[in-house]
């Protein structure tokens, strides 16, 4: 296998163009980038047990595919995408937690501004930051179990939002979701951990 120097600055369609002549550099290069953030999406979906697994399959049908890129989106989306397709489909076979032909899809409304905040929520979700509150062990704990209970769906909305900073067009474009859909799941996500969070304050 080539090796060649590839750094951040080499461009996309280069790298691209490294990566199916089998420079090993270039893949060296795109694993240290986006291995971290594929396990994050794999592990929001199928839970720590398969997440592994999933991204490596990932890895083996992005290898494959692609000589058939076809740029329309950044290599970063794309491979998130081939990520989350993995793990829905490693997800229905496991039977785990919910359908997501059946879940995935939230209903539809316009009570949410543009970074997915519920206008007239009564819990304003930058009150209460999940890195401030991590601060305390015990509501550690609890909102990682709040968290380990959502569906899958609104698991992943949240980590890939709230956690990793993703655009909300981007986040949809990597699960297949419209703008509201993703929207409504992110404001259950985060209305299942605030509530999770107020029983813990009141016991």
């Amino acid at each position: 296998m080539k090796k060649n120097h590839v750094s951040a600055s080499t461009d996309e369609k280069t790298l691209i163009a490294k990566l199916i002549d089998g420079d090993a550099a270039a893949f060296e290069f795109v694993v240290t980038e986006y291995h971290s953030i594929m396990l994050a999406v794999s592990r929001a979906i199928v839970g720590e047990a398969f997440a592994d697994e999933v991204v490596q399959e990932a890895w083996i049908s992005a290898i494959k595919a692609l000589p058939n890129f076809e740029g329309r989106s950044s290599l970063k989306t794309w491979l998130l995408h081939i990520t989350s397709n993995g793990a829905k489909t490693r997800l229905r076979r496991e039977s785990r937690q919910l359908s997501l032909d059946d879940g995935w899809q939230a209903e539809p409304g316009n009570k949410f501004d543009h970074t997915g905040h519920r206008i007239d929520d009564v819990l304003p979700w930058n009150v209460d930051t999940p890195e401030a509150l991590l601060e305390n062990d015990q509501l550690r704990q609890v909102i990682e179990h709040s968290y380990q209970q959502l569906p899958a769906n609104q698991r992943a909305v949240l980590t890939m939002y709230d956690m990793e900073g993703f655009e909300m067009t981007e986040i949809c474009n990597i699960l297949d979701l419209s703008s509201s859909n993703a929207r409504v799941l992110l404001h259950r996500a985060r209305t299942a951990l605030h509530h999770s969070i107020d029983k813990y304050r009141e016991s």
